[in-house]
């Protein structure tokens, strides 16, 4: 029986220091991209697949919601101060009983939804699937070992043909049920190691650019 995967989460609480001074007066989320925002250009790409989108803020909160509710997002959780997973065990989300895509704010992705969902499908619905990239020269990230896409290692040192990308499939309600709350994704994602339950997809985004500093943000703005 088929799932349609109905919800995503974009992250977006980051500060953005390695933009500044461009953040100074904005999060990162709300900087200038294609006439629009990055976070405005990730809701608008989600919503011509999926029907629900949530939004987490931090620095310059109430900025950032008046930004996305304009998009008519689905709700917006604060997480200022707090670490990357932490909306997955303290809101309202951690009782959603299906998966959820995750996604940051600063990425700029063409993402097959569809070829996604059918890929964690495939592989048995488990609780967290990651979706891996090919190295990026001048990008940094968690190096990817599995064996048949269940993973056995990340490491940031020793390097492989594929890291993360900041983008995964998880079920929040079981996650809660196999694991205290913990603050940051790395922990979650161990604690899945340890149980050999952290997958990694087959699928490869077509369009995978993650902006990190002002001269990303002008090269991706300068493309067709």
């Amino acid at each position: 029986m088929s799932q349609k995967i109905n919800h995503a989460l974009i992250m977006a609480a980051g500060r953005g220091l390695r933009m500044m001074p461009l953040t100074q007066d904005f999060p990162k989320a709300m900087a200038p991209y294609k006439k629009s925002t990055l976070i405005a250009d990730g809701i608008k790409k989600i919503k011509n697949h999926l029907d629900f989108v949530h939004i987490t803020v931090g620095y310059k909160g109430a900025a950032l919601a008046s930004h996305v509710i304009e998009k008519n997002v689905s709700s917006v959780f604060n997480t200022e101060g707090k670490g990357n997973a932490w909306w997955l065990f303290n809101t309202p989300l951690k009782y959603l009983n299906e998966p959820i895509f995750v996604l940051t704010c600063d990425n700029v992705l063409e993402l097959d939804f569809l070829e996604l969902n059918n890929d964690y499908l495939d592989k048995g619905s488990p609780p967290c699937m990651v979706v891996p990239v090919k190295p990026v020269k001048g990008l940094g990230g968690d190096y990817i070992f599995h064996e048949n896409n269940k993973i056995k290692q990340l490491n940031r040192d020793k390097k492989s043909d594929l890291y993360c990308s900041g983008i995964q499939i998880l079920n929040p309600h079981v996650i809660n049920t196999k694991m205290p709350p913990y603050e940051e994704f790395y922990k979650v994602w161990e604690k899945l190691i340890d149980l050999e339950q952290l997958y990694c997809s087959t699928v490869i985004p077509k369009k995978w650019y993650a902006v990190d500093n002002l001269a990303q943000l002008h090269a991706i703005n300068q493309e067709d």
